[in-house]
C-alpha cells in the first residue's frame, strides 16, 4: 500500500489518508514556525533512541505538554536550578483547532529573580549547584525567541527542544490504558565533538529516566488511576474558567487542554 509522504527539513511524515491536507495547512502558521525553528534545514545526525511504556491513556501525554501549570509544581529540578522560574518569558501556543500546541519559555538569569517571584516558588534554590554546571548551559543556535519548546503535533508526535537537547517522541497507543513512547534523539551533522557531548549531557533531562521525564511518567499513572475511580457523569474543576480556550500568555492556565478536548469532542460528535 502506498502512503502519502511529505518530507520537511529532514523529517518524513507519512499517512494512509491520501486526502490528508498538506502538512503546512495541517500544522498552521504558528506550529509551522516553531517546527521550522528546530528543523531549520541543517542536516540531522542521529544520537540514539529510548523506548518505554506508560500505564495511561495516550491523550494524557498531549495533556501533559499542554499543561504548563504543572511544570513548576511537579518538576522541582526546573525551579531549583532556575530553568523555569516565575517572571520568565513564556507562552502556551495553540493552533486554530486546539489539537496542536507548543509550550514555550525563555531561559533567564536565575540570579535576577525578584523577591516577589521568589516567594511564589517554594522549590527555587539559588544556592544549589550542579557538579557539572555546564549541563544547563544554553548555546543560542536557533532563530527563535525561546530556549525551550515542546511542540505537540496531533495525534502522535512530540518535537522536543529543551535548550540544546533535541528529540522527537512518537506515541503508540496499545489500548485505552497503555501506550508506548519511542524517543529519537538527534543533533546536526555539522556539530563538533564538544556540541555533541553537550547535547548528550543535557539529554539527561529527558528520556524515560530523565530528571524531568521520570516525573511525567509517574504523574500520568496517577491521573489514569484517578480517572478509573471517577464516578460516571460530567465533572469540571477549572483553573482559569474566564480565560478562553486556546493560546495563553501565562503558565497558570488550562486553556490549551480545554481547546484540545473541545476538538476531541467534535471529532467524536458528542458536543
Amino acid at each position: 500500500m502506498k502512503l502519502k509522504v511529505t518530507p520537511r527539513h529532514g523529517v518524513v511524515f507519512a499517512s494512509f489518508d491520501h486526502d490528508m491536507k498538506p502538512l503546512e495547512d495541517y500544522l498552521g502558521p504558528d506550529m509551522l514556525r516553531e517546527f521550522d525553528a528546530t528543523f531549520d534545514g541543517r542536516e540531522l545526525k542521529l544520537l540514539g533512541y529510548y523506548r518505554n511504556s506508560l500505564p495511561g491513556n495516550w491523550k494524557l501525554y498531549h495533556e501533559n505538554l499542554k499543561d504548563p501549570y504543572h511544570a513548576t509544581l511537579l518538576h522541582t529540578f526546573l525551579v531549583s536550578f532556575g530553568l523555569l522560574v516565575a517572571g520568565n518569558k513564556s507562552q502556551m501556543i495553540c493552533d486554530e483547532t486546539g489539537l496542536h500546541g507548543a509550550m514555550a519559555s525563555a531561559k533567564s538569569d536565575g540570579t535576577n529573580v525578584s523577591e516577589e517571584n521568589r516567594k511564589e516558588m517554594r522549590a527555587y534554590r539559588p544556592e544549589f549547584q550542579l557538579e557539572r554546571e555546564d549541563m544547563l548551559n544554553f548555546i543560542p543556535e536557533f532563530n527563535s525567541e525561546w530556549s525551550v519548546t515542546m511542540l505537540t503535533v496531533w495525534p502522535n508526535l512530540i518535537v522536543q527542544r529543551e535548550m540544546n537537547t533535541l528529540g522527537v517522541r512518537q506515541i503508540v497507543p496499545i489500548g485505552p490504558d497503555e501506550f508506548v513512547m519511542n524517543w529519537t534523539m538527534f543533533g546536526f551533522a555539522d556539530d563538533d565533538e564538544e556540541m555533541t557531548r553537550h547535547r548528550l549531557r543535557q539529554g539527561n533531562l529527558m528520556g524515560p529516566a530523565g530528571f524531568l521525564g521520570l516525573e511525567d511518567n509517574e504523574a500520568i499513572k496517577f491521573v489514569q488511576d484517578g480517572m478509573k475511580r471517577t464516578q460516571p457523569g460530567e465533572h469540571l474543576v477549572a483553573l482559569d474558567p474566564d480565560t478562553p480556550a486556546g493560546t495563553a500568555d501565562t503558565l497558570i492556565s488550562e486553556s490549551a487542554i480545554r481547546a484540545m478536548y473541545q476538538s476531541w469532542r467534535r471529532a467524536l460528535d458528542i458536543e
